[in-house]
């Protein structure tokens, strides 16, 4: 079977390696280098970013551990830090190119779009027949059009890796995922940050007392939180940038960052020389084995306007690749998702949330153990965060659960695997952990939640 796949970001390459494990005749159009945005522009340059942070937090940690140095300031060369970051994507990206390209798939550099049901035409001039075909072509940060990028004063998160110093003032327009853990790298790098929010709370997505853990700790660290304030514009002043909210207030910065989202890269695909219905904002809307509304022709990831995760977009392009050769699959399902903000502590979360089960009427026990007395927390001197489990009731089954803790990405894995196998508190608390560790504060609420 003849496989055509236009994207190589998460959810294309790995729908490739799934289909040329399977034996089809894979072909990957891809136009940027393999991994996508998410890995040369986005996920992988933020989180490294983050991570490399990570150092100012342990030398302030370090006189309460009984460590000096002679040398207490930390100079930040910002250049050599972002060139580390763009190194690190560029070979990230080679990387999955050659694993792609020693599974036997075709790869081929240039734009691709749909000319009919069954054929991808190439801006390089070839084209590509095909018995089924996966787009997955990502997404591109949203413009705030009373806002224009200049690369300079006001940037969108692509363009932050072009500074050549770390901004005095900045200010962060937008407060998801991605403002939240900008503001963050930037606040530790030494940017007075002021952060935006259109809701009331930072991280609106995500669980509301895992969101007030990072308020707390992003005001303790000097952090301007601006609640209920949507931005009408922004613009370039002779000396900096200025912010003007929809209430009329004025912001002023050296620099702003525009975090405001992401949109689907659906346009000039041809999806509808092919019948491919595209919804209101550009999304591909799909069934829950990746189909499109026409049947051969699938769509994975931040295209579809779903949740845009890379783990999200892979799951959905193997999926499809599943479906469209005979596998047998389940659909996806996103109530079982785990995902992480990257932020200092990180917030890891699988399955429903606890407003999510109260929202749908479940009947829920929900536990929330502090990291306060757990040994190895107190050995880390590590002052904030929890474990949280959603359980149900009746059987005890893990739903979901929230994680607030340095490097809680890691930590979350137990819990994920619970909620995919439907897995009972009374399992995880019976389950070894070691000891000391913080991933034994998740046996230990398990183990109190067997006692309800």
């Amino acid at each position: 079977m003849r496989i055509a796949i236009i994207g190589g970001g998460p959810g294309g390459y790995e729908a490739a390696l799934v289909a040329a494990e399977l034996g089809a005749e894979v072909t990957v159009v891809d136009r940027s280098g393999l991994g996508g945005a998410c890995v040369l522009w986005d996920c992988v340059p933020s989180k490294t970013l983050c991570s490399t942070v990570e150092v100012v937090t342990w030398m302030e940690q370090a006189p309460s551990l009984g460590l000096t140095t002679e040398q207490p300031a930390l100079h930040i060369d910002l250049p050599t830090v972002f060139q580390r970051i763009v190194w690190l994507a560029n070979a990230q990206s080679q990387d999955v190119e050659k694993k792609v390209a020693q599974a036997g798939v075709k790869i081929v550099h240039g734009t691709g779009r749909l000319d009919g049901p069954h054929e991808i035409a190439v801006d390089n001039g070839e084209r590509i027949e095909a018995d089924a075909i996966l787009v997955a072509t990502g997404s591109s940060p949203r413009a705030l059009g009373s806002a224009p990028t200049d690369g300079k004063r006001i940037l969108d998160a692509r363009q932050v890796y072009d500074l050549k110093s770390v901004p005095e003032r900045l200010i962060v327009i937008g407060s998801g995922a991605t403002g939240a853990e900008f503001a963050h790298a930037f606040n530790r790098l030494g940017s007075a940050v002021t952060l935006v929010c259109s809701r009331d709370r930072v991280l609106p997505g995500e669980d509301a007392d895992a969101a007030r853990v990072l308020e707390e700790v992003f005001e303790r660290r000097d952090m301007t939180i601006m609640k209920q304030a949507r931005a009408a514009s922004a613009r370039v002043t002779s000396d900096g940038v200025e912010v003007e909210l929809v209430d009329g207030r004025v912001v002023e910065g050296t620099h702003a960052l525009v975090t405001v989202g992401q949109v689907p890269n659906s346009a000039d695909l041809g999806l509808e020389n092919a019948g491919v219905k595209i919804g209101s904002w550009g999304e591909v809307p799909i069934d829950g084995v990746s189909r499109t509304n026409v049947p051969h022709i699938y769509a994975a990831g931040d295209v579809t306007g779903g949740m845009m995760l890379a783990s999200v977009a892979a799951m959905q392009g193997r999926i499809a690749m599943w479906h469209a050769l005979g596998q047998a699959v389940a659909p996806f399902n996103r109530d079982e998702v785990a995902a992480t903000v990257f932020t200092d502590p990180e917030i890891a979360t699988a399955g429903i949330s606890e407003a999510a089960a109260h929202e749908r009427s479940l009947s829920v026990e929900v536990l929330t153990l502090p990291f306060a007395t757990n040994a190895r927390a107190k050995m880390v001197a590590l002052e904030d965060g929890f474990v949280k489990i959603i359980a149900a009731s009746r059987t005890g089954r893990v739903l979901g659960g929230t994680i607030v803790a340095p490097h809680a990405s890691d930590l979350i894995l137990p819990l994920s695997v619970a909620v995919h196998a439907g897995l009972s508190v009374s399992q995880l608390a019976q389950a070894f952990s070691i000891y000391p560790s913080l991933g034994g504060s998740i046996q230990e609420a398990a183990r109190r939640l067997m006692g309800r």
